[in-house]
């Protein structure tokens, strides 16, 4: 492989250097923990606010929060449609230091070489670091992204957190309007794509020895959560074949559908909540509790699966006599990635040395919400530790963010809006 330039390296170590400085500014001492809006959040984007101005961009803040820099187009540009970049600086609770923040960072590292050399583009380029993505402290995801997108739900203004403060109070504590977000909607056309680079969050980069990877698609979800309502008994008494076992009816669905999203790559299910509702160690269980998630690249084939793994419930709660209350808490159908981008990126990797490697994204994503804005690209970069996020052991190497950096900025020279 090319061995990487030292502009790029540069721009690697930039990277990994204000990804810690970032990690500073948590919650938690001993862990990443930031959350929407915090003080912690505010200091962050305080940061971020400070190194895009010392990239040569000029900076703003929209009433959810986002911090948007701008790097000017050449002369006679300056009302081209902005290529946008970003991702979010909120986290999850003990979370890892590159999820997000990775691609706000590597962006503006490339950027800050630009502004050293006096190159322009002709094209503004626009790094977004978006307020919140995990929905963490108000229970509603992507919010900086949906008030970019003209998406936000005003619902959610009334959501509260944990110490009862709604979302309309912490936006207004934080000096913003949230009566203005529907207006900080981008207009259409404004935005001529948008390209995320972020962590794989998986494992098949760091299997496979590359670097980094195109994703073809980010995948569509399907969750549910799950009452089992059958008859708690004496565990001594009630013979066998006469049980109404919830636990055991909802143990049997969760093998099911750890079968059924076996049989085709790209499909996945899991039972991330499993619980016996008072359960004890001498009582058959009479109520269980559990969440059903579904996701895949292919929509048609998400939604076979749900269909099949509905109908099963159905069958082992007839068998077993039991009731399965079944309620859908999240829906979102698979955003496809640009082709035009897709080749774009995989010519940067290419020119780079590398392998081209084409995968699909099982985790959400800010590119999902700007998909009804623009065309929407990824770009993966290989993580360690098997691959582990969202959690403090997350990790990637300096050399990868060198790699990225030199495979971004060949897509921002070569762009054409």
């Amino acid at each position: 492989m090319k061995a990487v330039p030292e502009p790029f390296q540069q721009a690697g170590r930039q990277a990994m250097q204000w990804a810690q400085q970032l990690a500073q500014h948590t919650e938690s001492p001993g862990m990443l923990t930031r959350t929407y809006l915090t003080p912690q959040h505010q200091a962050a984007a305080a940061a971020l606010a400070r190194w895009m101005e010392e990239a040569g961009m000029r900076v703003r803040r929209d009433n959810a929060g986002d911090v948007i820099g701008r790097y000017e187009a050449a002369p006679g540009h300056e009302s081209a449609p902005a290529f946008v970049t970003g991702s979010h600086f909120d986290t999850v609770r003990n979370g890892g230091w590159y999820d997000g923040n990775l691609g706000i960072v590597l962006p503006l590292a490339c950027i800050a070489r630009w502004h050293r050399q006096g190159q322009r583009f002709a094209f503004p380029i626009e790094v977004i670091g978006f307020a919140e993505e995990e929905g963490v402290r108000f229970k509603a995801t992507l919010l900086g992204s949906r008030t970019v997108a003209g998406t936000f739900d005003q619902a959610v203004l009334e959501n509260r957190d944990s110490d009862g403060v709604t979302m309309r109070a912490a936006i207004r504590a934080a000096g913003l309007d949230p009566d203005g977000i529907a207006a900080d909607a981008w207009q259409p056309g404004s935005m001529a794509a948008f390209v995320e680079v972020h962590i794989e969050q998986g494992p098949l980069l760091l299997n496979e020895d590359l670097p980094v990877g195109v994703v073809t698609a980010i995948s569509g979800a399907s969750r549910f959560m799950a009452e089992v309502h059958g008859l708690a008994g004496h565990a001594g008494t009630v013979p066998m074949h006469l049980r109404r076992d919830a636990a055991m009816a909802a143990a049997e669905i969760g093998l099911y559908i750890e079968r059924r999203c076996s049989i085709k790559p790209g499909l996945v299910g899991t039972m991330g909540l499993l619980e016996v509702v008072q359960g004890a160690a001498n009582v058959v269980p009479g109520l269980a509790s559990f969440s059903i998630d579904i996701r895949a690249e292919d929509d048609s084939d998400r939604l076979a699966a749900v269909a099949d793994v509905k109908a099963e419930i159905d069958r082992i709660a007839a068998r077993r006599q039991v009731q399965v209350a079944l309620r859908q808490t999240h829906e979102a159908a698979s955003v496809p990635c640009a082709p035009r981008l897709q080749a774009a990126l995989a010519q940067s990797i290419a020119a780079a040395g590398w392998p081209v490697r084409h995968l699909p994204s099982g985790a959400g994503h800010d590119a999902m919400a700007l998909a009804g804005l623009a065309d929407v690209a990824m770009l993966f970069v290989r993580c360690g530790n098997g691959g582990i996020s969202h959690h403090p052991d997350e990790t990637m190497t300096e050399a990868d963010a060198a790699i990225a950096a030199q495979v971004f900025s060949h897509l921002v020279e070569q762009f054409q809006p």
